[in-house]
């Protein structure tokens, strides 16, 4: 598993309201290790599609809660004294202000709902 450092984070919307939502393609055309490109944005919030292999770093959303849903492999979000697993069809909320650090031993899919604000490196 390697670190990914080079993150290719796109947070321009992808697709519009009415717009089919198309997540095969988008993963197909993914070559990066560590890749975030938002879908679509509902109200204040958006769904982030994350292509990921290797670790993130260690970071805070100080006023946004974040959900993590999976797809297809396998992510581990590390806590300060707890890593929560999740596989296909699991996910989780991690609380606002809480340090996390996402990590992706396979090439694993997720989706991702936030505030549109959120910064996803962390603030």
């Amino acid at each position: 598993m390697s670190d990914a450092t080079d993150y290719k984070i796109h947070l321009d919307v992808k697709y519009a309201h009415g717009e089919i939502v198309d997540v095969p393609a988008v993963v197909d055309a993914c070559n990066d290790p560590w890749f975030n490109q938002t879908l679509t944005q509902v109200n204040d919030s958006v769904v982030r599609l994350g292509v990921l292999e290797g670790q993130f770093h260690w970071h805070k959303h100080d006023d946004e809660d974040e959900f993590f849903f999976v797809l297809s492999g396998k992510l581990l979000i590390e806590l300060e004294g707890e890593t929560i697993e999740l596989g296909p069809q699991k996910g989780v909320t991690i609380s606002k202000g809480v340090m996390h650090r996402p990590r992706a031993p396979e090439k694993t899919v997720v989706l991702m709902i936030e505030n549109s604000s959120v910064k996803p490196t962390g603030d």
